[in-house]
């Protein structure tokens, strides 16, 4: 099985940075892109920013400017850096990879626990 591990949660006043990373594990192949969603409370999960196998990047109008994913294939790892966060960013973040676990499998979803992130003064 494939387990995602986020880390680097946390309270955060506004005009603040934090860095999330998620780290993926198990029986992986290869991973297509990797990306980070997030759900606030009543409301959808939603994108905040993908980012291929290759390096390229797609982020929310949201956050465009502010935040920065960034990944490591040799360690299947990914990272976003927040700046100038808002309280409008406060959520729960979700890691998200797509994992093939052979070399002849689908290409499967998998999803991290989550990891608060609060900006509050």
């Amino acid at each position: 099985q494939v387990q995602l591990v986020e880390s680097g949660g946390g309270l955060v006043q506004p005009g603040g940075s934090l860095r999330l990373s998620c780290a993926a594990s198990g029986s992986i192949s290869s991973i297509n892109a990797m990306g980070w969603y997030r759900q606030a409370p009543g409301k959808e999960r939603e994108l905040v920013a993908t980012i291929s196998s290759g390096g390229s990047t797609n982020y929310a109008d949201s956050a465009k400017g502010r935040f920065t994913i960034s990944r490591d294939n040799a360690k299947n790892t990914v990272n976003l850096q927040m700046n100038s966060l808002k309280p409008e960013d406060t959520a729960v973040y979700y890691c998200n990879a797509a994992v093939r676990v052979t070399v002849w499998s689908w290409v499967k979803d998998y999803w991290g626990q989550g990891t608060q992130v609060t900006v509050s003064s």
